[in-house]
Protein backbone atom coordinates (compact mmCIF):
# COMPACT_ATOMS: atom_id res chain seq x y z
CA UNK A 1 0.00 0.00 0.00
CA UNK A 2 1.49 3.79 -0.55
CA UNK A 3 2.35 6.11 2.19
CA UNK A 4 0.07 8.53 0.80
CA UNK A 5 -2.94 6.13 1.36
CA UNK A 6 -1.76 5.32 4.62
CA UNK A 7 -1.40 8.80 5.54
CA UNK A 8 -4.91 9.63 4.38
CA UNK A 9 -6.49 6.50 6.89
CA UNK A 10 -4.19 6.33 9.46
CA UNK A 11 -6.05 8.09 12.01
CA UNK A 12 -8.76 5.41 11.62
CA UNK A 13 -6.90 2.00 11.41
CA UNK A 14 -9.04 -0.55 10.24
CA UNK A 15 -9.01 -4.51 10.17
CA UNK A 16 -6.76 -4.65 7.27
CA UNK A 17 -4.06 -1.85 8.29
CA UNK A 18 -2.84 -2.30 12.05
CA UNK A 19 0.89 -2.59 13.14
CA UNK A 20 0.16 -6.67 12.78
CA UNK A 21 -1.02 -6.70 9.50
CA UNK A 22 -4.63 -8.24 8.70
CA UNK A 23 -6.51 -8.82 11.13
CA UNK A 24 -9.92 -10.01 10.73
CA UNK A 25 -12.71 -12.26 11.80
CA UNK A 26 -11.69 -15.41 9.50
CA UNK A 27 -14.26 -17.85 10.17
CA UNK A 28 -16.56 -15.15 9.07
CA UNK A 29 -14.54 -14.14 6.10
CA UNK A 30 -14.17 -17.14 4.86
CA UNK A 31 -17.78 -18.45 5.25
CA UNK A 32 -18.87 -15.69 3.03
CA UNK A 33 -16.00 -16.00 0.06
CA UNK A 34 -17.48 -19.55 0.34
CA UNK A 35 -20.66 -18.26 -0.92
CA UNK A 36 -19.35 -16.01 -2.99
CA UNK A 37 -16.58 -18.42 -4.73
CA UNK A 38 -20.60 -21.00 -4.85
CA UNK A 39 -22.54 -18.56 -6.28
CA UNK A 40 -19.64 -17.24 -9.07
CA UNK A 41 -19.64 -21.21 -10.33
CA UNK A 42 -23.41 -21.72 -10.19
CA UNK A 43 -23.75 -18.46 -12.24
CA UNK A 44 -21.92 -19.18 -14.98
CA UNK A 45 -23.55 -22.78 -15.28
CA UNK A 46 -27.31 -21.48 -14.26
CA UNK A 47 -26.53 -18.58 -16.93
CA UNK A 48 -25.01 -20.55 -19.64
CA UNK A 49 -27.77 -20.82 -21.80
CA UNK A 50 -29.80 -17.67 -21.54
CA UNK A 51 -26.68 -16.17 -21.95
CA UNK A 52 -25.66 -17.91 -25.60
CA UNK A 53 -29.05 -16.83 -26.52
CA UNK A 54 -28.83 -13.19 -25.76
CA UNK A 55 -25.36 -12.47 -26.41
CA UNK A 56 -24.18 -15.60 -27.85
CA UNK A 57 -21.36 -15.58 -25.06
CA UNK A 58 -22.30 -18.47 -22.54
CA UNK A 59 -20.04 -16.18 -20.44
CA UNK A 60 -21.32 -12.93 -20.71
CA UNK A 61 -23.71 -13.09 -17.59
CA UNK A 62 -20.30 -15.18 -15.33
CA UNK A 63 -18.10 -12.12 -16.72
CA UNK A 64 -20.83 -9.75 -15.18
CA UNK A 65 -21.63 -11.62 -12.08
CA UNK A 66 -17.36 -11.25 -11.38
CA UNK A 67 -17.49 -7.45 -12.31
CA UNK A 68 -20.07 -6.80 -9.53
CA UNK A 69 -18.14 -9.28 -7.35
CA UNK A 70 -14.86 -7.37 -7.51
CA UNK A 71 -16.92 -4.17 -7.22
CA UNK A 72 -18.46 -5.97 -3.99
CA UNK A 73 -14.82 -7.21 -2.42
CA UNK A 74 -14.12 -3.46 -2.46
CA UNK A 75 -16.76 -2.65 -1.46
CA UNK A 76 -16.14 -4.53 1.34
CA UNK A 77 -12.47 -3.17 1.83
CA UNK A 78 -14.15 0.23 2.12
CA UNK A 79 -16.61 -0.37 4.98
CA UNK A 80 -14.07 -1.93 7.24
CA UNK A 81 -11.89 0.97 6.79
CA UNK A 82 -14.94 3.50 8.00
CA UNK A 83 -15.07 3.57 12.20
CA UNK A 84 -18.81 2.31 13.51
CA UNK A 85 -18.90 5.90 15.06
CA UNK A 86 -18.67 7.60 11.42
CA UNK A 87 -21.99 5.38 10.77
CA UNK A 88 -23.85 6.15 13.76
CA UNK A 89 -22.92 10.17 13.09
CA UNK A 90 -24.53 9.46 9.09
CA UNK A 91 -27.66 7.67 10.60
CA UNK A 92 -30.07 10.31 9.63
CA UNK A 93 -28.20 11.44 6.14
CA UNK A 94 -28.37 7.86 5.35
CA UNK A 95 -31.98 7.93 5.98
CA UNK A 96 -32.88 10.94 3.86
CA UNK A 97 -31.25 9.36 1.38
CA UNK A 98 -32.52 6.36 0.95
CA UNK A 99 -36.23 7.90 0.86
CA UNK A 100 -34.39 10.20 -1.94
CA UNK A 101 -33.46 7.14 -3.86
CA UNK A 102 -36.91 4.97 -2.94
CA UNK A 103 -38.72 8.39 -4.53
CA UNK A 104 -36.20 8.46 -7.66
CA UNK A 105 -37.17 4.86 -8.32
CA UNK A 106 -40.97 5.32 -9.25
CA UNK A 107 -40.29 8.56 -10.96
CA UNK A 108 -41.10 7.75 -14.81
CA UNK A 109 -38.04 8.45 -17.38
CA UNK A 110 -35.67 7.97 -13.98
CA UNK A 111 -36.43 4.16 -13.03
CA UNK A 112 -36.43 1.45 -15.45
CA UNK A 113 -39.21 -1.39 -15.43
CA UNK A 114 -38.33 -5.03 -15.60
CA UNK A 115 -40.82 -7.62 -15.50
CA UNK A 116 -43.58 -4.92 -14.35
CA UNK A 117 -41.84 -3.61 -11.47
CA UNK A 118 -40.10 -0.06 -11.29
CA UNK A 119 -37.64 -0.84 -9.10
CA UNK A 120 -34.09 -0.09 -10.70
CA UNK A 121 -32.18 2.91 -11.79
CA UNK A 122 -30.41 2.71 -14.89
CA UNK A 123 -26.51 3.80 -15.39
CA UNK A 124 -25.63 2.90 -18.36
CA UNK A 125 -25.27 -0.74 -18.73
CA UNK A 126 -25.46 -1.13 -15.08
CA UNK A 127 -28.48 -1.24 -12.84
CA UNK A 128 -29.03 -0.33 -8.72
CA UNK A 129 -31.70 -1.20 -7.16
CA UNK A 130 -32.43 1.42 -4.44
CA UNK A 131 -34.25 -1.18 -2.28
CA UNK A 132 -30.97 -3.16 -1.65
CA UNK A 133 -29.43 0.28 -0.30
CA UNK A 134 -31.90 1.45 1.62
CA UNK A 135 -32.76 -1.46 4.11
CA UNK A 136 -28.73 -1.45 5.10
CA UNK A 137 -30.10 2.43 5.50
CA UNK A 138 -32.94 2.30 7.95
CA UNK A 139 -31.11 -0.48 9.93
CA UNK A 140 -28.22 2.01 10.28
CA UNK A 141 -30.88 5.04 11.48
CA UNK A 142 -32.76 2.59 13.76
CA UNK A 143 -29.41 1.27 15.24
CA UNK A 144 -29.27 4.93 16.45
CA UNK A 145 -32.76 5.48 17.17
CA UNK A 146 -32.13 2.49 19.94
CA UNK A 147 -29.09 3.66 21.06
CA UNK A 148 -30.30 7.80 21.55
CA UNK A 149 -33.81 6.44 22.88
CA UNK A 150 -33.26 3.05 24.68
CA UNK A 151 -34.99 3.92 27.88
CA UNK A 152 -38.04 5.66 25.87
CA UNK A 153 -38.16 2.07 23.80
CA UNK A 154 -38.22 0.10 26.96
CA UNK A 155 -41.01 1.77 28.72
CA UNK A 156 -43.42 4.05 26.65
CA UNK A 157 -45.49 3.40 23.86
CA UNK A 158 -44.71 6.56 22.24
CA UNK A 159 -41.04 5.28 22.45
CA UNK A 160 -41.82 2.39 20.31
CA UNK A 161 -43.95 3.86 17.97
CA UNK A 162 -41.93 6.53 17.20
CA UNK A 163 -40.05 4.41 14.57
CA UNK A 164 -42.93 3.33 12.49
CA UNK A 165 -43.31 7.08 11.41
CA UNK A 166 -40.01 6.44 9.17
CA UNK A 167 -40.64 2.95 8.69
CA UNK A 168 -44.25 2.57 7.48
CA UNK A 169 -43.15 5.77 4.44
CA UNK A 170 -40.79 3.79 3.43
CA UNK A 171 -42.69 0.49 3.24
CA UNK A 172 -45.15 2.67 0.98
CA UNK A 173 -43.04 3.41 -1.32
CA UNK A 174 -41.84 0.35 -1.56
CA UNK A 175 -44.99 -1.34 -1.89
CA UNK A 176 -45.45 1.02 -4.98
CA UNK A 177 -42.50 -0.35 -7.05
CA UNK A 178 -44.04 -2.79 -6.23
CA UNK A 179 -41.37 -5.07 -3.88
CA UNK A 180 -43.29 -7.15 -1.79
CA UNK A 181 -39.94 -9.12 -0.97
CA UNK A 182 -38.05 -6.49 0.20
CA UNK A 183 -40.90 -4.44 2.46
CA UNK A 184 -41.47 -7.83 4.11
CA UNK A 185 -37.37 -8.14 4.81
CA UNK A 186 -36.85 -4.18 6.35
CA UNK A 187 -40.18 -4.44 8.42
CA UNK A 188 -38.74 -8.25 9.62
CA UNK A 189 -35.67 -6.82 10.50
CA UNK A 190 -36.76 -3.81 11.75
CA UNK A 191 -39.10 -5.82 14.31
CA UNK A 192 -36.57 -8.18 15.37
CA UNK A 193 -34.26 -4.75 16.28
CA UNK A 194 -37.10 -3.50 18.56
CA UNK A 195 -37.58 -6.56 20.35
CA UNK A 196 -33.69 -6.78 20.81
CA UNK A 197 -33.79 -3.14 21.90
CA UNK A 198 -35.66 -4.16 24.72
CA UNK A 199 -39.51 -3.57 23.43
CA UNK A 200 -41.89 -5.24 26.13
CA UNK A 201 -43.47 -8.56 25.28
CA UNK A 202 -47.12 -7.37 25.26
CA UNK A 203 -46.22 -4.69 22.58
CA UNK A 204 -44.16 -6.80 20.59
CA UNK A 205 -47.00 -9.26 20.17
CA UNK A 206 -49.13 -6.51 18.99
CA UNK A 207 -46.90 -5.35 16.81
CA UNK A 208 -46.85 -9.06 15.12
CA UNK A 209 -50.80 -9.11 15.00
CA UNK A 210 -51.21 -5.97 13.08
CA UNK A 211 -47.87 -6.79 10.53
CA UNK A 212 -49.93 -9.97 9.92
CA UNK A 213 -53.19 -8.42 9.63
CA UNK A 214 -51.06 -5.99 7.21
CA UNK A 215 -49.66 -8.58 5.22
CA UNK A 216 -53.18 -9.94 4.61
CA UNK A 217 -55.04 -7.18 3.53
CA UNK A 218 -52.03 -6.82 0.77
CA UNK A 219 -52.12 -9.79 -0.61
CA UNK A 220 -55.75 -9.52 -0.66
CA UNK A 221 -55.36 -6.49 -2.52
CA UNK A 222 -53.69 -7.26 -5.21
CA UNK A 223 -55.19 -10.14 -7.44
CA UNK A 224 -51.60 -11.48 -8.47
CA UNK A 225 -50.72 -11.91 -5.14
CA UNK A 226 -53.90 -13.55 -4.44
CA UNK A 227 -53.37 -15.63 -7.13
CA UNK A 228 -49.36 -17.24 -6.12
CA UNK A 229 -50.90 -17.43 -2.67
CA UNK A 230 -53.91 -20.02 -3.83
CA UNK A 231 -51.64 -21.34 -6.57
CA UNK A 232 -48.33 -22.37 -4.46
CA UNK A 233 -50.48 -24.56 -2.25
CA UNK A 234 -50.87 -26.59 -5.21
CA UNK A 235 -48.78 -25.90 -8.29
CA UNK A 236 -49.71 -28.55 -10.20
CA UNK A 237 -53.38 -27.34 -10.44
CA UNK A 238 -52.04 -24.57 -12.89
CA UNK A 239 -48.59 -26.03 -14.07
CA UNK A 240 -48.40 -24.03 -16.86
CA UNK A 241 -49.92 -20.66 -15.83
CA UNK A 242 -49.40 -19.29 -12.51
CA UNK A 243 -47.67 -22.35 -11.13
CA UNK A 244 -45.32 -23.07 -13.65
CA UNK A 245 -42.16 -21.38 -12.21
CA UNK A 246 -42.76 -23.56 -8.96
CA UNK A 247 -43.35 -26.88 -10.87
CA UNK A 248 -40.28 -26.40 -12.42
CA UNK A 249 -37.98 -25.42 -9.50
CA UNK A 250 -39.84 -28.79 -7.80
CA UNK A 251 -38.65 -30.90 -10.84
CA UNK A 252 -35.17 -29.26 -10.30
CA UNK A 253 -35.08 -30.31 -6.88
CA UNK A 254 -36.34 -34.13 -8.28
CA UNK A 255 -33.82 -34.23 -10.80
CA UNK A 256 -30.98 -33.50 -8.21
CA UNK A 257 -31.79 -36.50 -5.94
CA UNK A 258 -29.07 -37.19 -3.74
CA UNK A 259 -25.71 -36.56 -5.15
CA UNK A 260 -27.06 -34.08 -8.52
CA UNK A 261 -26.60 -34.77 -12.36
CA UNK A 262 -23.45 -32.83 -11.70
CA UNK A 263 -22.11 -29.75 -12.41
CA UNK A 264 -23.06 -27.85 -15.31
CA UNK A 265 -25.59 -30.65 -16.29
CA UNK A 266 -28.85 -29.36 -15.23
CA UNK A 267 -31.81 -29.61 -17.51
CA UNK A 268 -34.05 -26.83 -15.96
CA UNK A 269 -31.84 -23.98 -16.59
CA UNK A 270 -32.43 -24.61 -20.47
CA UNK A 271 -35.32 -22.28 -20.48
CA UNK A 272 -37.41 -24.49 -18.42
CA UNK A 273 -36.93 -22.50 -15.16
CA UNK A 274 -37.44 -18.68 -15.72
CA UNK A 275 -35.19 -16.25 -13.76
CA UNK A 276 -32.66 -19.61 -13.64
CA UNK A 277 -29.26 -17.64 -12.74
CA UNK A 278 -31.48 -15.10 -10.01
CA UNK A 279 -34.62 -16.00 -7.66
CA UNK A 280 -34.34 -19.56 -8.37
CA UNK A 281 -30.31 -20.14 -8.35
CA UNK A 282 -30.97 -22.25 -5.67
CA UNK A 283 -32.99 -24.59 -7.56
CA UNK A 284 -30.51 -25.52 -10.33
CA UNK A 285 -28.46 -25.80 -7.47
CA UNK A 286 -30.36 -29.06 -6.05
CA UNK A 287 -30.36 -30.26 -9.35
CA UNK A 288 -26.61 -30.01 -10.31
CA UNK A 289 -25.35 -31.22 -6.81
CA UNK A 290 -28.13 -32.95 -5.34
CA UNK A 291 -29.51 -33.09 -1.61
CA UNK A 292 -26.00 -32.98 0.04
CA UNK A 293 -25.13 -30.25 -2.22
CA UNK A 294 -28.11 -28.07 -0.60
CA UNK A 295 -27.68 -28.96 2.77
CA UNK A 296 -24.09 -28.16 2.34
CA UNK A 297 -25.14 -24.65 0.99
CA UNK A 298 -27.71 -24.25 4.07
CA UNK A 299 -25.15 -24.90 6.18
CA UNK A 300 -22.98 -22.60 4.99
CA UNK A 301 -25.87 -19.65 5.00
CA UNK A 302 -26.90 -20.81 8.74
CA UNK A 303 -23.08 -20.48 10.12
CA UNK A 304 -22.69 -17.16 8.24
CA UNK A 305 -25.83 -16.02 9.72
CA UNK A 306 -25.49 -17.06 13.08
CA UNK A 307 -22.08 -15.72 13.04
CA UNK A 308 -23.05 -12.40 12.04
CA UNK A 309 -25.79 -12.70 15.81
CA UNK A 310 -22.67 -13.65 17.61
CA UNK A 311 -20.69 -10.84 16.10
CA UNK A 312 -23.62 -8.96 17.86
CA UNK A 313 -23.84 -10.18 20.87
CA UNK A 314 -19.68 -9.12 21.17
CA UNK A 315 -20.10 -6.05 20.29
CA UNK A 316 -23.30 -5.74 22.70
CA UNK A 317 -20.64 -7.36 25.73
CA UNK A 318 -18.19 -4.36 25.11
CA UNK A 319 -20.87 -2.14 25.57
CA UNK A 320 -20.85 -0.90 21.89
CA UNK A 321 -24.70 -0.93 21.53
CA UNK A 322 -25.15 0.94 18.46
CA UNK A 323 -22.84 -1.63 16.39
CA UNK A 324 -24.53 -4.29 18.27
CA UNK A 325 -27.86 -3.18 16.58
CA UNK A 326 -26.23 -2.81 13.29
CA UNK A 327 -24.97 -6.25 13.48
CA UNK A 328 -28.35 -7.91 14.38
CA UNK A 329 -29.88 -5.85 11.80
CA UNK A 330 -27.65 -6.72 8.73
CA UNK A 331 -27.75 -10.59 10.05
CA UNK A 332 -31.55 -10.51 10.36
CA UNK A 333 -31.70 -8.64 6.63
CA UNK A 334 -29.55 -12.04 5.49
CA UNK A 335 -32.20 -14.55 7.57
CA UNK A 336 -34.79 -12.67 6.05
CA UNK A 337 -33.98 -12.71 2.51
CA UNK A 338 -32.17 -16.80 2.86
CA UNK A 339 -35.52 -17.93 4.58
CA UNK A 340 -37.99 -16.61 1.60
CA UNK A 341 -35.77 -17.62 -1.04
CA UNK A 342 -35.13 -20.92 -0.13
CA UNK A 343 -38.88 -21.08 1.05
CA UNK A 344 -40.13 -20.60 -2.61
CA UNK A 345 -37.83 -22.38 -4.45
CA UNK A 346 -38.89 -25.51 -2.45
CA UNK A 347 -42.63 -24.43 -2.64
CA UNK A 348 -43.07 -23.34 1.24
CA UNK A 349 -43.77 -20.18 0.34
CA UNK A 350 -45.34 -18.33 -2.40
CA UNK A 351 -43.68 -17.76 -5.60
CA UNK A 352 -41.77 -14.13 -4.72
CA UNK A 353 -39.03 -12.27 -6.57
CA UNK A 354 -35.73 -12.26 -3.85
CA UNK A 355 -32.66 -12.66 -4.66
CA UNK A 356 -30.71 -15.14 -2.12
CA UNK A 357 -27.85 -13.44 -0.43
CA UNK A 358 -24.47 -14.00 -2.14
CA UNK A 359 -25.37 -16.58 -4.29
CA UNK A 360 -28.06 -14.93 -7.31
CA UNK A 361 -26.87 -12.89 -9.70
CA UNK A 362 -28.14 -9.36 -9.35
CA UNK A 363 -25.47 -6.38 -8.78
CA UNK A 364 -27.00 -4.66 -6.20
CA UNK A 365 -27.54 -7.43 -4.25
CA UNK A 366 -24.14 -8.97 -4.46
CA UNK A 367 -22.60 -5.33 -3.75
CA UNK A 368 -24.97 -4.65 -0.56
CA UNK A 369 -23.91 -8.20 0.67
CA UNK A 370 -20.09 -7.56 0.67
CA UNK A 371 -20.25 -4.00 2.34
CA UNK A 372 -22.93 -5.46 4.98
CA UNK A 373 -19.89 -8.37 5.50
CA UNK A 374 -16.76 -5.37 5.70
CA UNK A 375 -19.76 -3.81 8.47
CA UNK A 376 -19.55 -6.93 10.27
CA UNK A 377 -15.53 -7.56 10.11
CA UNK A 378 -15.56 -3.82 11.24
CA UNK A 379 -17.50 -4.20 14.08
CA UNK A 380 -16.17 -7.64 15.57
CA UNK A 381 -13.03 -6.05 15.23
CA UNK A 382 -13.63 -2.91 17.09
CA UNK A 383 -15.66 -4.69 19.47
CA UNK A 384 -12.73 -7.25 20.38
CA UNK A 385 -9.95 -4.29 20.66
CA UNK A 386 -12.23 -2.00 22.75
CA UNK A 387 -12.02 0.47 20.15
CA UNK A 388 -14.82 1.28 19.68
CA UNK A 389 -15.57 4.69 21.35
CA UNK A 390 -16.46 7.71 18.97
CA UNK A 391 -14.08 9.66 21.55
CA UNK A 392 -11.23 7.28 21.25
CA UNK A 393 -7.62 8.63 19.48
CA UNK A 394 -6.17 6.01 17.04
CA UNK A 395 -2.56 5.86 16.40
CA UNK A 396 -0.33 2.46 15.00
CA UNK A 397 0.83 2.30 17.91
CA UNK A 398 -2.22 0.97 19.90
CA UNK A 399 -1.87 -2.46 17.64
CA UNK A 400 1.99 -2.64 17.71
CA UNK A 401 1.07 -5.93 20.17
CA UNK A 402 -0.26 -8.93 19.24
CA UNK A 403 -3.54 -9.88 21.47
CA UNK A 404 -5.76 -12.75 22.33
CA UNK A 405 -8.36 -13.55 19.55
CA UNK A 406 -10.02 -15.21 22.27
CA UNK A 407 -13.39 -16.56 19.19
Amino acid sequence: MSLGLRNIIKPYPSPIITGRGIDLDFPMLAGCLALLGLGLVMITSASSEVAAVQSGNTLYMMIRHLVYLLLGLGACIVTMMIPIATWQRLGWLMLIGAFGLLIMVILPGIGREVNGSMRWIGFGAFNVQPSEIAKVFVVIYLAGYLVRRQKEVRESWMGFFKPFIVLLPMAGLLLMEPDFGATVVMMGAAAAMLFLGGVGLFRFTLMVVLAVAAVTILVQAQPYRMARLITFTDPWSDQFGSGYQLTQALIAFGRGEWLGVGLGNSVQKQFYLPEAHTDFVFSVLAEELGVVGSLCTVALFVFVCVRGMYIGLWAEKAKQYFAAYVAYGLSFLWIGQFLINIGVNVGLLPTKGLTLPFLSYGGSSLVICCACLGLLLRIEWESRTHLGSEEMEFSESDFAEEPTHGR
